[in-house]
């Protein structure tokens, strides 16, 4: 049996599913009609403009059938019953960063189709991306560059110096409470 938070996942899946596809034959439909009306050289097979484009359907497609295919809820054939909501696609991380590669591929084509072909070099954003994340989780570390001036140390040696600072607030109410002699602290202290 799937909870509510379960339906309400395969809920909001079903919702980004049905944009993630209308966004794709839109972005299509769009960049194709620009191209038409204000870019017809670019639609010969001929030109590196039409391979350009051909060759940016591939991770849009390919990123949105991946996309697609985690996220749709499974359901009981004869019952209809919710088996599985699939992979919350509002989860950060990998689910995002591929949202963000359908975003970038989609804006390359309108714009390419809308304002020339220079439009392309943004979507050099996703690869300098990918060496920055690269570099700043597995690199970095793994050398031992130190990041913002050494923030653990620094956080171990603030809390050293005021321990104010590290009682949460529950336990300040608690130890006020002890105070007091409220009898709940006491039962929960024995």
């Amino acid at each position: 049996m799937a909870n509510a938070s379960a339906k309400r996942t395969a809920q909001q899946n079903a919702q980004t599913i049905k944009n993630l596809r209308m966004g794709t034959l839109a972005s299509l439909g769009l960049s194709l009609l620009l191209r038409v009306l204000f870019r017809r050289s670019a639609l010969r097979p001929t030109t590196f403009a039409f391979w350009v484009f051909a060759l940016s359907l591939v991770p849009s497609v390919f990123l949105s059938r991946y996309l697609e295919r985690i996220g749709s809820p499974r359901r009981d054939p004869t019952t209809g019953a919710l088996i599985s909501a699939g992979e919350d696609l509002a989860h950060p991380g990998i689910i995002e960063w591929c949202f963000d590669v359908v975003y970038i591929t989609w804006a390359c084509q309108i714009g390419s189709g809308a304002f020339g072909q220079w439009v392309w070099w943004l979507y050099l954003v996703i690869p300098l991306y990918a060496v920055f994340k690269l570099w700043s989780s597995v690199i970095s570390p793994m050398l031992g560059f130190a990041r913002g001036g050494g923030g653990a140390q620094a956080e171990a040696d603030a809390a050293r110096a005021d321990p104010k600072e590290t009682v949460s607030k529950r336990q300040e109410k608690l130890r006020k409470r002890q105070e007091r002699g409220d009898p709940r602290v006491r039962a929960q202290t024995r």
